[in-house]
């Protein structure tokens, strides 16, 4: 909002500073600067209204360690994230951006989904929460929405250029604000980033060529089949890691802080004319705007560490740990580095895999040998370390730099291939 009210400010007035909205710089570090405050001002009065309306968490015996002085305290903090997240983007980003909007619907449903989980779990006393089957839908009903706009919405494109027009680029920098029409082409494309490989842009619709009935093949027309129910899978996948990995005090907020460094930075280059040719990278139109969410979902994420850190004042609950995991979806999907996820989220493919790991083993060695086994003390991972005695804030310091190392190897793959 702000962006447009400076803008006219300065077409209008030519208000000294006003043109400061039109960086994304700026305006990604003003988003910044403004969740950091929400979380850490507002933080203290939500806990407190979650203490007054008695909206604690429920825990159960899985004899661990501090787990029964963990009871009671305030969950759902998760509305705070979503508030610090949406309030900057508003205020500082252009809210006609497709991009932006996504990532915004993102970050309502997927918290609309987990407050769900988190009401029924605390007014209703049912620790199960929102059945199991009903939070699939709603990850698929999102993968679905983002699926179907990243496929055909007009303004989702790449831009490629003409080979005489590239080799002027740097010295033309970032000062480009209008191309001639015949340097390039603006092209909708359902290709991705493979990371480590020379030429590193894929296309879903190559994915059809495996599939065949009889000696028919499916037509190109069928891609978009096959790019929304990869999109879906990622959505569900992405959205349950983080799930899971919000387990201990800190453990989710701050891996994901690192994951939206990440996120900013593809989004950055992808989305810079300059950049993207130094790099030999696609250049995606308009993708810098998101930039600013980026930022703010970082700002939320560490100024939420204020009080979810060790130990925990609050927890952020169904609320914040779906949205999150729904929001690094769709923003690696935007970017176009969807098949870095594995990278990236490094810490939430370990969580999940542990826990898909030893279910599978148990149910495998009890119909077996009658009895269940275990490959973990315990599942997911970090109550694995936890069941071997180590304090809980060195397993969530263990972790996050486990994430940081995993988040410089994702930038690196810019040059490495």
């Amino acid at each position: 909002m702000l962006y447009y009210l400076f803008d006219y400010l300065e077409q209008e007035f030519n208000i000294p500073g006003a043109g400061l909205f039109q960086f994304i710089s700026f305006r990604a570090g003003m988003a910044t600067l403004l969740s950091l405050l929400i979380t850490i001002m507002f933080g203290k009065r939500l806990i407190n209204l979650l203490q007054k309306k008695q909206i604690g968490e429920i825990v159960r015996d899985l004899g661990l360690e501090g787990q029964i002085q963990k009871k009671g305290t305030p969950t759902m903090g998760g509305v705070i994230i979503l508030s610090a997240i949406v309030i900057p983007t508003l205020l500082f980003a252009q809210l006609d951006n497709v991009y932006v909007i996504l990532v915004l619907v993102a970050t309502v449903w997927m918290g609309i989904v987990g407050f769900l989980d988190d009401y029924i779990k605390t007014f209703r006393k049912n620790k199960e929460g929102l059945a199991g089957k009903f939070k699939i839908v709603g990850q698929v009903g999102l993968g679905l929405i983002v699926g179907f706009t990243l496929y055909f919405h007009e303004d989702v494109k790449v831009r490629e250029f003409d080979e005489d027009f590239m080799g002027d680029i740097t010295t033309i920098g970032e000062e480009i604000t209008e191309l001639p029409s015949d340097a390039y082409e603006d092209v909708k494309t359902t290709q991705t980033t493979i990371p480590f490989v020379k030429n590193n842009e894929a296309d879903y619709k190559n994915f059809l060529s495996f599939i065949t009935f009889g000696l028919v093949k499916l037509p190109d027309a069928w891609t978009w089949v096959i790019y929304v129910a990869i999109v879906t899978f990622i959505v569900t996948a992405v959205s349950n890691g983080a799930n899971i990995t919000d387990g201990l005090d800190g453990l989710a907020a701050g891996t994901s802080a690192t994951i939206g460094i990440t996120m900013a930075i593809f989004a950055y280059v992808s989305g810079n004319l300059l950049f993207s040719q130094y790099l030999n990278i696609m250049y995606i139109p308009d993708l810098g705007e998101l930039v600013v969410f980026a930022t703010a979902f970082v700002g939320a994420c560490i100024g939420f560490l204020w009080y979810n850190a060790f130990p925990a004042q609050v927890f952020m609950g169904d609320t914040g740990s779906l949205a999150i995991g729904g929001i690094i979806a769709v923003m690696a999907l935007e970017v176009r580095k969807e098949m870095l996820l594995p990278l990236i989220c490094g810490v939430f493919l370990i969580e999940n895999l542990s826990v898909i790991l030893q279910v599978s083993f148990f149910k495998y060695t009890k119909r077996k040998y009658g009895e269940g086994r275990r490959i973990f003390a315990m599942a997911p991972l970090h109550h694995h370390y936890q069941k071997k005695n180590l304090h809980e804030a060195k397993i969530v310091s263990r972790f996050w730099l486990v994430g940081i190392m995993l988040a410089i190897l994702s930038l690196v793959t810019l040059k490495i291939r």
